[in-house]
């Protein structure tokens, strides 16, 4: 007797972005009101994220039962997002950075050097976030069968290489590879802070590794493959949700490759500190994606008994991967400078000493601003965009 035929494993990937990730949410919320995924647990078994794409993935782990239900929570939660619940923006908070720093550069190394960690005080999002997110539904996940892996990846500061966390059914992948390591955890608070924790923006976190203690950041600075650990997990096919509208970078590069001689404007710190984030956070998934396709290519034109011998002696396995990306249609960046007032006053005093970027190039607001205003524009982005898209998404996902 054959065995079951077993459908494909999916995997969710989600890549960082700051208070770009409510885009994400908009994308889950139509993707939840598909009708043949009500009423059943969500097709993604393997969901992997980093940075703001951490938090959203951890928190549909812990609704895994319901997709629906998950990405209306998560869509709630990025829609009634306040700035005071990611960072303290009151006086005496930001004071207590100031005079940090202001000892740090004027004492060098006399006293107690590296007072400053961080430019902000991230206390709220913690309590934030542990308001929102119920961890052991991940644990009932599993047990069910439902989730085969939650990965939430950070960067250790002492190695810099990339750790990606994996709460999953016994016996999942683990690896240790050059920049890459992957060790089995329960995921917990902790962990989703780290994943998210900007770099100079957020301090470092405390997590428990190998018995001892290590101290780890924004998941996205060495995960230069986001797609990696959905792969290595075992998904054969993966829904991929990224945060930068591909038209805009486009345009950009043309304006700067123009025939017709340009006059830019110097740019200010704040635009160069926006490429910086870019660099972070945004271009790794366009660059995941061709490099997929290739190794697809790869497989597609070899005959397996070709290619068998090598990759067996390689240690590594390989297999055709089916990506789907979804992304902005429209320029957050823009949106993001249309709402910059709504930073508190206090932050906006600072970020405004860091000089007027480029509407288009407005990048470092859109990882900032914290606002509901803002991240309801962009849950409403990820569901037209999603909606336009819907027969497409339905017919990957629901094909056996």
């Amino acid at each position: 007797m054959s065995a079951p035929h077993r459908p494909p494993m999916i995997g969710l990937v989600l890549t960082a972005g700051g208070a770009r990730g409510a885009y994400q949410a908009g994308v889950l919320k139509r993707i939840g009101e598909i009708k043949a995924l009500q009423n059943r647990p969500s097709p993604f078994r393997i969901i992997a994220g980093a940075s703001a794409g951490a938090i959203n993935g951890t928190a549909l782990a812990c609704h895994q039962d319901s997709l629906q239900a998950g990405a209306q929570t998560l869509a709630d939660l990025w829609g009634n997002l306040r700035f005071g619940s990611v960072v303290r923006h009151d006086i005496p908070a930001l004071a207590n950075t100031a005079r940090k720093a202001v000892l740090d550069m004027t004492l060098g190394g006399v006293g107690n050097a590296g007072r400053l960690d961080a430019l902000m005080n991230t206390a709220p999002l913690r309590a934030f976030l542990g308001t929102h997110m119920k961890f052991d539904g991940i644990a009932e996940a599993v047990r069910r069968g439902d989730l085969y892996a939650l990965a939430v990846t950070a960067t250790g500061y002492h190695s810099g290489k990339s750790f990606t966390f994996v709460q999953g059914a016994d016996g999942h992948p683990v690896w240790n590879k050059s920049r890459r390591v992957a060790l089995p955890a329960q995921i917990t608070l902790e962990h989703v802070c780290a994943s998210a924790a900007i770099p100079l923006v957020f301090p470092p976190v405390a997590l428990p590794v190998n018995g001892g203690t290590a101290y780890f950041g924004d998941g996205a600075l060495r995960l230069v493959t986001p797609l990696s650990p959905a792969i290595r997990l075992g998904a054969q096919k993966l829904l991929a949700i990224g945060v930068r509208c591909a038209t805009a970078a486009d345009d950009l590069l043309r304006a700067e490759l123009a025939d017709a001689p340009m006059e830019m404007q110097r740019p200010p710190l704040s635009q160069i500190l926006g490429v910086f984030m870019n660099a972070i956070f945004l271009d790794h998934l366009d660059a995941d994606l061709d490099h997929l396709k290739r190794m697809n290519d790869l497989i597609s034109a070899y005959p397996p008994k070709v290619l068998d011998k090598p990759l067996r002696a390689l240690g590594e396995p390989m297999r055709l991967v089916r990506p789907l990306a979804i992304s902005p249609s429209e320029d957050i960046a823009i949106i993001a400078k249309t709402l910059a007032h709504r930073m508190p006053r206090a932050i906006r005093y600072v970020m405004d000493g860091l000089g007027t970027p480029d509407a288009r190039s407005a990048d470092l607001t859109s990882f900032l601003l914290f606002d509901a205003a803002f991240t309801r524009e962009l849950i409403a982005l990820g569901y037209r965009d999603t909606a336009a898209r819907a027969d497409e998404i339905e017919a990957f996902l629901m094909e056996a």
